[in-house]
């Protein structure tokens, strides 16, 4: 049946009808429309505002989506704002994250624990309110974003990471997860290649859990939109698996019409073409490209007295505060509905709850590094082979670990045995075929990492990893636990050529702040790699694994190399003279550093050094524990470009490298043919003895 409740306010009536088996998300109500468009009005009052006291920002977006914000955060939205990460809120993530502004505003407009002090310091230093959004420095914001198209990328993983959840710990009796995600964007987010990426999987995955909203105001920073684009965007949509709806985007009725229709969807993602004016509200620049930046802030106390505004700047009535009070109580006894639906399914299912609180913790088993069995002394693989067989027990003992490749399953070896393939008729399973998008993939991933639900990793060739750089980026920006297994990590590639073999690529990403890059040298480092990454929750990890074949360096105590990644560097072999020579070496070259050792005598130390991020967090002790500062005498050998290895040998020592590209021979003869030899090695040390 329909039962239907009265909430009451002076400036806000509406009604409530709630079918009794359908998620609150669903319900139907009679819009407010006036209530509404006063907070519209004071929420481009409020951006105007703060654009114009800093003299920077996007008013473009927050001015000609008012009407959008009104209806998403007045009378749409799922949420808490008591409860800004209660798990079963809609999830809202603005694309377009130079409007900020918008965000800002309906987040303090609605009440959340962000001050109107704090609207008013828009991009000063230490506000919480930066130029673009930013994942953990403001309440409600649910991902960083503002490189354009991302926050789609990041919106598809939301929907990934419930589906998911609702497949894992949703019961017959009980739904806990039911919620949507949410995401607007405008032309320039639709242009992106990770944008398209992505929505081609959604709607490949049937993704119906997701709504797009695309502000189409017909204009770009440079120009209008049609110096740059022709496509019909709904046609593009529905090739490739997605409802449309076209609206007017300042039509409340029409909004609402259409999120409620989208939320009524079943078997596909939704898009709903929001025709709005950019900068509404400033007519010397509405509808124009002028409305894009700031340029309209000069015209704001005109704009503000026709929107009937005072004087006083960053005002917000006490009509709309008492608007979004009533709303915040309804918005709670929604809540407070459903955490009775919560305990009751906690009590019913134990072994769920402890499930699913494990999982929002994150990271997993603190002894997990002696949970993965040792691999033979005489194995002879590559470490990418390593990694497939450490990522089976590794995943029986995290089993909110997630996986995902970008067509190269079979190559990256990361299939998680245990577990089928996510699809749209099986969203429990741990394997997502991304097909051939690596940037869409790790964009999707941040977004299942921003959800905090599931330990996500993703695997594609390392030279592709130039496609991914944007997305690892802000996962390093954004301190997200996500884990990149990249394999083919050399010139050891081989017969592929320069255009696979990474030769620049390792240290490129070894620049990227908070990423940690590790490159095992054998099998057990392997398994040190994957526990370091897995107890890490404060950023991402990426895994640089060979494909050509290594030994097993069992000269080596198996606990100290396993234990030695967790510290970035270790001494591999140690002199047994007076020491006189210190070799460093990362990757599949350790063992080749180790031959060139043993050759040069009792006087030759081997440092392996996995990863550069782990090492330079050590203490000065231990850094001058394993390269002494009296010893001035060290060789650098990797395959691949010397720049970063300068640090760590110093201007005395000397890098055996490659610094140009690679070329096409089989991988023994290609490292051969570019220097990387134990002879190139011992001739490189010879001077300091």
């Amino acid at each position: 049946g329909i039962n239907a409740e009265y909430m009451g306010h002076l400036l806000s009536v509406y009604f409530f009808f709630e079918m009794a088996d359908s998620p609150a998300s669903k319900r139907q109500r009679v819009i407010d429309s006036d209530a509404l468009q006063r907070a519209a009005n004071e929420a481009r009052g409020l951006a105007m505002d703060a654009v114009h006291k800093c003299s920077s920002g996007h008013l473009g977006l927050p001015l000609g989506c008012a009407e959008i914000g009104a209806i998403l955060y007045g009378h749409d939205l799922q949420y808490d704002p008591a409860d800004p990460k209660w798990i079963n809120r809609d999830r809202f993530i603005l694309s377009a994250g130079h409007g900020s502004m918008f965000l800002y505003s309906w987040l303090h407009l609605s009440g959340f624990p962000l001050s109107l002090e704090e609207v008013s310091k828009f991009r000063v230093l230490g506000s919480a309110t930066p130029g673009h959004p930013e994942f953990h420095e403001t309440p409600g914001v649910e991902a960083t974003t503002g490189p354009l198209g991302q926050g789609i990328s990041n919106a598809v993983g939301y929907a990934v990471s419930q589906k998911m959840a609702a497949a894992r710990w949703n019961t017959k009796d009980h739904k806990i997860f039911d919620n949507h995600v949410v995401c607007l964007c405008g032309d320039g987010c639709m242009q992106e290649g990770v944008a398209m990426e992505a929505v081609s999987f959604a709607g490949h995955q049937r993704l119906d859990n997701l709504i797009l909203i695309y502000d189409s105001n017909d204009v770009t920073l440079d120009a209008m939109a049609d110096a740059s684009q022709s496509e019909n965007a709904a046609h593009r949509f529905e090739s490739i698996g997605w409802e449309v709806q076209t609206i007017d985007g300042h039509n409340f009725n029409a909004i609402q019409s259409a999120l409620q229709k989208a939320r009524s969807a079943v078997g596909k993602p939704q898009l709903i073409i929001a025709k709005t004016l950019i900068g509404k509200g400033i007519p010397e620049v509405a509808g124009t490209q002028k409305a894009h930046g700031e340029g309209g802030a000069k015209f704001i106390h005109a704009a503000r007295t026709s929107l009937g505004l005072p004087e006083k700047t960053f005002f917000v009535s006490e009509e709309t505060r008492g608007y979004f009070k009533t709303h915040g109580e309804k918005l709670a006894a929604q809540h407070n509905a459903w955490k009775k639906v919560y305990e009751a399914w906690r009590n019913a299912n134990p072994d769920l709850a402890k499930d699913l609180d494990v999982a929002k913790q994150g990271g997993g088993p603190a002894d997990l590094l002696s949970q993965i069995p040792e691999f033979p002394k005489d194995a002879k693989i590559a470490t990418r082979k390593a990694g497939g067989d450490v990522l089976q027990a590794v995943a029986e003992k995290v089993p909110h670990l997630i996986t995902g490749s970008a067509d190269l399953f079979g190559s990256t070896l990361n299939y998680i045995n245990s577990s089928k393939d996510f699809t749209p008729s099986n969203p429990s399973g741990k394997n997502i075929r991304y097909g051939i998008r690596e940037h869409g993939m790790c964009g999707i991933m941040n977004g299942i990492a921003y959800d905090g639900l599931f330990r996500t990793s993703g695997a594609t060739f390392l030279v592709f990893a130039d496609y991914c750089r944007a997305s690892i980026r802000l996962a390093g920006l954004s301190h997200l636990p996500c884990l990149y297994i990249f394999t083919h990590d050399s010139a050891g590639v081989g017969e592929d050529g320069p255009t696979h073999q990474p030769i620049e690529t390792v240290s490129g990403l070894r620049i990227i702040p908070n990423l940690d890059v590790i490159r095992p040298a054998d099998p057990e480092e392997t398994a040190g790699a994957y526990a370091a990454a897995i107890l890490r929750t404060d950023g991402p990890t990426l895994f640089s694994l060979s494909r050509q074949v290594t030994r097993n360096l069992s000269e080596i105590p198996v606990e100290v190399r396993r234990n030695g990644v967790a510290r970035g560097a270790y001494i591999a072999l140690k002199e047994t003279a007076e020491l006189k020579v210190i070799i460093l070496s990362a990757g599949t070259e350790v063992a080749l550093a180790i031959s060139a050792a043993k050759e040069l005598g009792p006087s030759v130390r081997v440092v392996s050094v996995p990863s550069f991020y782990r090492f330079d967090k050590q203490s000065q002790e231990y850094k001058d524990e394993v390269l002494p500062k009296a010893v001035v005498g060290r060789v650098a050998v990797e395959a691949g470009v010397s720049a970063l290895w300068w640090k760590y040998v110093g201007l005395n020592g000397k890098i055996v490298g490659i610094d140009r590209f690679g070329l096409s021979a089989p991988g023994d003869k290609a490292l051969a043919y570019l220097g990387i030899t134990v002879q190139a090695v011992v001739d490189a040390a010879k001077s300091f003895l």
